[in-house]
């Protein structure tokens, strides 16, 4: 899958997402801890995905998903997601998730420096 088709996807699973009924988004024990540690919300994490970017596309070596590295907004604030796409089941998972600190990204939150 390519990088757009991806992005699509994501979008496609985050507009889709029900909690409790229809869940297309899965949350890592990794990700629910980075939650609370950067003061976020899944709901707020949900919805930021739904407009994301991704901003790294990362190969399959050594990975049991496709995964990529998204960027997306609370407000007006910036939040990477890392996501592995799971196409077979229908959904993704939110592998971790942070606010990114000017000091490693430049370019508006999406090239390392």
């Amino acid at each position: 899958m390519d990088k757009n088709r991806k992005e699509l996807y994501i979008r496609q699973q985050a507009s889709e997402h029900k909690p409790d009924a229809d869940e297309r988004i899965l949350w890592s024990l990794h990700a629910i801890g980075k939650l609370r540690k950067e003061k976020l919300k899944k709901n707020d994490i949900e919805r930021a995905l739904k407009k994301g970017i991704i901003i790294e596309d990362y190969k399959m070596e050594g990975r049991p998903l496709p995964g990529c590295l998204v960027l997306g907004y609370i407000a007006k604030m910036p939040v990477h997601a890392v996501i592995a796409i799971d196409k077979d089941n229908d959904r993704i998972f939110v592998i971790t998730v942070y606010k990114p600190l000017s000091e490693r990204w430049q370019d508006g939150w999406k090239k390392r420096k």
